[in-house]
């Protein structure tokens, strides 16, 4: 079935199966890479990323409930060669060891301070719960977040 999808500002029209995810419809339809699949339940966060400026997990949710919305990926997050501050933040306070887990991390922080650009260090821990690291402990990541608040 056809679906148009507004991806990074972009309009798609997609023959996508109905029970095709949207984390399927960004990664394998368009091939913005930038966004994994972790768990694939929603448990680890890695495939997280805006929907009308609000943390997603792109793997529970259906290509279809995307469409009308505006999907924000890892890659879209940059503009004209400019990396945002939270990517800057993240790469100034070395919050990138593998780097599997960040884009979600990063989309995550993003979303935070969409919605509250000076965040607590509590509300930061409390907004990237769902996010799972095994390589930072998180104490990086944490500060990265707060770092991007202060550049806003």
């Amino acid at each position: 079935m056809k679906r148009i999808l507004q991806i990074n500002g972009r309009n798609y029209a997609l023959d996508l199966p109905a029970k095709t995810t949207l984390l399927a419809a960004i990664r394998d339809y368009i091939g913005l890479v930038g966004t994994k699949e972790g768990c694939g339940t929603g448990e680890c966060g890695a495939c997280t990323v805006l929907m009308d400026q609000q943390p997603v997990n792109a793997c529970l949710m259906l290509a279809a409930q995307a469409e009308g919305k505006d999907i924000l990926t890892i890659e879209g997050l940059s503009q004209d060669g400019n990396l945002d501050p939270i990517q800057q933040a993240f790469i100034d306070t070395g919050a990138v060891q593998c780097g599997y887990c960040i884009p979600g991390m990063i989309m995550t922080g993003k979303g935070l301070l969409l919605t509250n650009p000076h965040p607590s260090i509590a509300q930061i821990k409390e907004a990237i719960a769902g996010n799972l690291c095994r390589c930072t402990g998180y104490y990086q990541i944490v500060a990265a977040i707060a770092k991007a608040s202060q550049a806003r």
